[in-house]
């Protein structure tokens, strides 16, 4: 097969790129290297069916390339303190940047398209867990706006093309992932949590550390994409992928502690802006229509994490 990932040197991006070149398929790439890293996919460069663009998709001419059997639009900056850095680009990429790809997925008759949208049109939900026909509580011009409206509006705009011009759209609301590649100062829990605990530091927890989240391992979380985008007769459907099982910020920072075997201050900090109280996925959509659900334990995923931290830091 030929696949198209757009934000192919990112995180979740990278980890495509490798499953598609494992199972023999040509690989095209896209990354503008704002917040992806070139490391992450330098390991492909020998492999003669990958193919890297250092090239922004919203100025990308992509009429010479041919059809592809999937299209992966990853590209975004997608942590709080990447896209709160770039905030104008990170609105033009899901909005001018998916015009652009669905444009040619239309024109090139390529054949699946599946949009990376995320767990934060949610906002800070009123509902728990949250579903696929929950519509959200957001902040329309709040501090995390950009990234929270951006993916809604690349939401809306991949499904008037489903229904204007009856394309093979899929929808991914990807909750929590976490896993190699992430990057050590990303501001994420997890990444911040294991960065400070290998490095002797304070564990540093917004606000009381109730707040919940679901963690993903990586490995799950492509396995979810690559079932959305192969999956038949579920074109325009929008389905949560993530982990339903919930923890606090608290315990998640005393797992963190025991397995990196060391027993650290828990410094309080203030809570940020719109900052989510509670977030779940209820992924029975996922299990229905795509069988899939995730196999790797919390603890299992971040032994995995912290091994590739410790190579890193």
């Amino acid at each position: 097969m030929k696949i198209l990932i757009a934000g192919g040197a990112g995180f979740i991006g990278s980890h495509l790129c490798r499953f598609h070149l494992e199972k023999g398929d040509s690989v095209y790439a896209f990354d503008n290297l704002i917040t992806g890293r070139r490391s992450n996919v330098k390991p492909f460069f020998s492999d003669k069916n990958f193919h890297f663009f250092e090239e922004d998709i919203v100025t990308f001419d992509f009429s010479h390339l041919p059809p592809f059997d999937i299209i992966y639009h990853l590209a975004s900056p997608a942590s709080p303190v990447q896209y709160k850095k770039y905030p104008i680009e990170t609105l033009i990429t899901n909005s001018q940047g998916t015009h652009k790809l669905l444009e040619f997925l239309r024109k090139s008759g390529s054949k699946s398209f599946v949009l990376a949208s995320t767990s934060e049109v949610y906002g800070d939900p009123l509902i728990h867990p949250q579903n696929e026909n929950y519509w959200g509580n957001v902040n329309p011009v709040g501090p995390r706006s950009c990234y929270d409206e951006g993916k809604r509006f690349a939401e809306t705009l991949t499904m008037a093309y489903f229904h204007k011009f009856n394309l093979k759209v899929r929808i991914a609301r990807i909750f929590n992932t976490y896993g190699p590649n992430m990057e050590k100062d990303d501001g994420r829990v997890v990444s911040n949590f294991i960065t400070q605990a290998l490095s002797g530091k304070p564990l540093t927890v917004k606000g009381k550390g109730q707040q919940t989240r679901s963690f993903c391992y990586v490995s799950d979380m492509i396995e979810g994409l690559y079932l959305l985008a192969i999956t038949k007769n579920i074109d325009g459907e929008i389905i949560n992928l993530g982990n339903p099982n919930e923890k606090t910020v608290i315990e998640l920072a005393k797992l963190i502690q025991k397995l990196v075997g060391k027993k650290l201050e828990i410094l309080f900090i203030n809570k940020e802006a719109d900052d989510p109280q509670r977030r779940k996925p209820d992924i029975d959509k996922a299990k229905r229509l795509l069988g899939w659900q995730p196999k790797i334990s919390l603890e299992e995923g971040l032994v995995k994490t912290i091994d590739y931290f410790r190579e890193i830091i």
